[in-house]
């Protein structure tokens, strides 16, 4: 059975009424011409994403060694005090303020001081690395987001999200997440649906098939064991989107679901407040650490991350220097599975704990987003979360170019080399019980709303085939 002929169902002729074998019959050849529409029109956009997405999940490993002076020393004897590793990094770059001090968290590894800084543009910070041992400078480099993404990974992961083009080129990224999950789901539906010889076929490519069978037996595949980490990209990469992004977050935080964020306010009666972290260093919501070096009184910051440890905030940190009324903010950055995401505010003052945050406290929604974010950015389960990504990049890769083999298989006569597959015919739709369509183009419409890119974009392609199904009338009749 080809992938294009529709299911065949039967009518009761007592009745005259469709059977539910016939009724998703109907619906089936209504569904491929959707799925060939959003492959052949989206799935160029699908392929940028995910070849620049293969290049992110391999961007981890290539910055251990790109910058590795930078990254790693020779393990000493002793440390010394953060203290004197922030001033040598005062000392070397006078022209910046401090925000913010990563301390070496493991052996070998070195400290990194963020400034801002006239040398770098808007919304990076200048990391200034610093060997904990002796407090020699090792280099400085531009840093993106709370990941700490260098100048190689920060490119790369711009260039996923928006081209490079600012707030047009997040349109393609949208885009793009809007119509994976449909073209995933979609393409489930009609591989499940599909009439085989044995059950292996539906799990492993055919045996023995070959030409425009094969192609497609590989795609169905495939796309099968893909289909789950398709959709989850999906699903995470639109929380970074600019339209469906502000539905996830207005959506979220009606369910009390908002990310809590620990309070430094040093003022009477200021409260906490709550935000989405999490999105920065991946395209959008990025913003640059504000900070002063100067403090009316101040215990300085070894004090500060001794009185966090004193309340177990330890290991891989950021300690956020005092500024504007607020205190030092400590917090654990250990993404890795399980997560140490607890954070403290310290007065300057006297090292007193004055806020904490466990991420235990956190709402199951809240936590939930912070995994998926952090699965989408490879950080969650580490070099097996890229190793991952990146199977799932080339996965879609080859998704992506097995669909339009398959579309050139299709053509016509192969005589005409200029010719191309053609989809579905025009009117399934009509074809498809009243009962199904009502409640289809009811979820259709919401769906559409919620994902607004979606929305429009089936809109065009709902003009488009109404012009061609025109002009082919007008071309028949003459």
């Amino acid at each position: 059975m080809s992938i294009d002929a529709p299911d065949q169902g039967t009518t009761t002729p007592e009745s005259g009424t469709r059977t539910a074998p016939e009724a998703r019959g109907a619906l089936r050849p209504l569904l491929l011409r959707l799925h060939f529409y959003a492959g052949l029109l989206i799935a160029p956009l699908l392929l940028v994403a995910a070849v620049s997405g293969l290049l992110y999940a391999l961007s981890f490993q290539a910055e251990k060694v790109v910058y590795r002076h930078e990254l790693r020393v020779p393990v000493g004897d002793r440390s010394v005090p953060l203290s004197a590793q922030v001033d040598a990094a005062r000392a070397a770059h006078p022209e910046g303020t401090v925000t913010a001090v990563w301390p070496s968290y493991e052996d070998g590894a070195t400290t990194r001081v963020l400034m801002t800084s006239p040398d770098v543009e808007e919304g990076r910070s200048l990391a200034v690395f610093v060997d904990p041992y002796t407090a020699d400078i090792r280099g400085a480099l531009p840093s993106y987001g709370s990941s700490g993404a260098l100048p190689l990974r920060a490119w790369i992961s711009e260039f996923h999200a928006d081209l490079r083009l600012g707030e047009l080129g997040r349109h393609y990224s949208e885009l793009a997440a809007s119509w994976l999950w449909v073209v995933a789901l979609g393409g489930l539906v009609l591989w499940c649906g599909r009439r085989r010889r044995t059950r292996r076929d539906l799990v492993l490519p055919e045996r023995g098939a070959n030409g425009r069978r094969r192609t497609l037996s590989w795609h169905g595949s495939v796309g099968l064991w893909a289909v789950t980490g398709l959709v989850l990209l999906s699903a995470t990469g639109l929380t970074w989107s600019r339209y469906a992004g502000e539905n996830i977050d207005a959506v979220q935080s009606q369910l009390g679901g908002s990310t809590p964020v620990v309070s430094a306010a040093l003022a009477p009666g200021a409260g906490s407040g709550g935000g989405h972290e999490g999105h920065e260093g991946h395209g959008g919501h990025e913003g640059a650490d504000v900070g002063s070096d100067n403090a009316v009184a101040d215990v300085g910051i070894d004090n500060a991350v001794a009185a966090a440890r004193g309340y177990g905030v330890d290991g891989k940190i950021s300690v956020t220097l005092p500024a504007d009324g607020n205190g030092y903010v400590v917090k654990e950055t250990d993404t890795q599975y399980p997560v140490h995401l607890d954070s403290v505010a310290v007065d300057p003052a006297d090292g007193r704990v004055v806020d904490q945050l466990r991420f235990d406290d956190y709402p199951l929604l809240a936590k939930l987003t912070r995994y998926g974010i952090d699965g989408h950015m490879g950080v969650l389960f580490g070099l097996v979360n890229q190793l991952a990504l990146a199977a799932l990049m080339v996965a879609l890769i080859l998704l992506t170019v097995w669909g339009y083999r398959m579309w050139w298989q299709r053509r016509p006569t192969k005589e005409r080399t200029l010719s191309a597959g053609r989809p579905m015919p025009r009117g399934a739709w009509r074809k498809a019980p009243v009962t199904a369509l009502l409640p289809l183009a009811a979820a259709t419409a919401l769906v559409g709303w919620f994902v607004p890119m979606l929305g429009i974009s089936l809109l065009v392609f709902l003009a488009v085939d109404v012009a061609l199904g025109a002009v082919a009338r007008v071309r028949s009749r003459a």
